[in-house]
């Protein structure tokens, strides 16, 4: 692994689909989540609100196989390029960019988050 700079611990991730260029979601990411996403080939993320690591689609099945990890110049920032598996967003919507600055929504729901997660 490179020299990756992590603030606090931590290094921003942009994930972006491998197919259409677009982009899905960004998420935060450890020295684990980074090292287990190599060695899996899933994404794995580093959760600052529930403070633990996470597997993209351990609950909802949407997972995100991880073709390439691309590192910025100053090695702060990374972009996973993955094969989504469903959605994206935890909200249902493909991507979790799903809506214009005016509240537009301009993206497309895949799933009812209702029915996949329940009430939490």
């Amino acid at each position: 692994m490179l020299n990756l700079k992590f603030a606090d611990g931590l290094i921003p991730v942009i994930v972006q689909d491998k197919k259409n260029r677009e982009v899905l979601m960004m998420a935060y990411a450890n020295d684990v989540a980074v090292r287990l996403t190599q060695e899996t080939g899933y994404a794995h993320y580093y959760s600052r609100s529930w403070k633990k690591l996470w597997k993209k689609g351990e609950e909802s099945g949407h997972f995100q196989k991880v073709e390439r990890i691309l590192t910025d110049c100053d090695e702060d920032c990374l972009i996973y390029e993955v094969i989504q598996t469903g959605a994206a967003c935890h909200t249902g919507y493909e991507s979790c960019f799903y809506r214009a600055l005016d509240g537009t929504v301009v993206g497309t729901k895949v799933f009812d988050p209702e029915t996949v997660y329940g009430k939490k």
